[in-house]
């Protein structure tokens, strides 16, 4: 579903070119899930931004469902990731002036993929059917965290990226929206790629990789 193959990204800084993702090479497959390690600017979420089309590769080969991203347009790869990428951040990123339920459905109905029955099945697997009317303000952390969850599934993606979704949340918190996180993913049927710089949140992951100076190296 997901491949990465000799993938390289490079910044420009004042001391010269800095290469950030040097050859990666990387498979995933529908109802896979990984983990991606490494120390703080080792290059996790650029190759997180680069799988999602919200930035672009230097070289290499990066193709989603046997489409080569490098060759879609702008427009195309919006789509794309619209319809079919679901994208789980540090921040919720919830929309203040919607409640619940409305920021639950917010991307599946962009994307025309709403579905009121799977919308509602979320709602209740995430605990949060008694809270539709309330507005992010008025939900706790945990809570936010797992209708930001919600909101990434609701369009039904084939690939769930989440980039330190426990990153904000005290560690009882963190542990219920891991276990519901994982737990969904696999109930849907969806790959998961998961940024996390926590062996334990990796552990129950299928895979783990770590990436260090621009490398990749799957971790037994």
């Amino acid at each position: 579903m997901l491949a990465c193959r000799g993938l390289t990204k490079s910044f420009a800084t004042p001391q010269g070119s800095l290469t950030v993702l040097d050859g990666i090479n990387l498979e995933l497959d529908h109802g896979d899930s990984l983990a991606l390690m490494g120390e703080s600017g080792s290059g996790k979420s650029t190759l997180m931004h680069l799988i999602a089309g919200l930035d672009d590769f230097d070289s290499g080969s990066l193709r989603f469902n046997g489409r080569e991203l490098g060759q879609l347009s702008e427009t195309a790869q919006a789509r794309l990731r619209r319809e079919r990428i679901g994208l789980i951040f540090q921040q919720f990123h919830l929309v203040p002036s919607l409640d619940v339920r409305a920021n639950l459905a917010l991307q599946a109905r962009l994307a025309g993929r709403f579905d009121d029955a799977w919308c509602d099945h979320l709602l209740e697997r995430l605990g949060l059917t008694e809270l539709t009317g309330r507005y992010p303000e008025q939900l706790s952390g945990g809570q936010q965290q797992r209708l930001a969850i919600g909101r990434a599934l609701a369009v039904r993606p084939d690939l769930l990226l989440a980039d330190e979704p426990t990153g904000n949340l005290d560690e009882r918190a963190a542990e219920t929206v891991l276990e519901l996180l994982m737990a969904l993913a696999d109930e849907h049927g969806c790959a998961l790629m998961m940024i996390t710089h926590s062996p334990a949140v990796a552990a129950p992951l299928r895979r783990r990789y770590r990436l260090t100076h621009g490398r990749l190296a799957e971790e037994t």
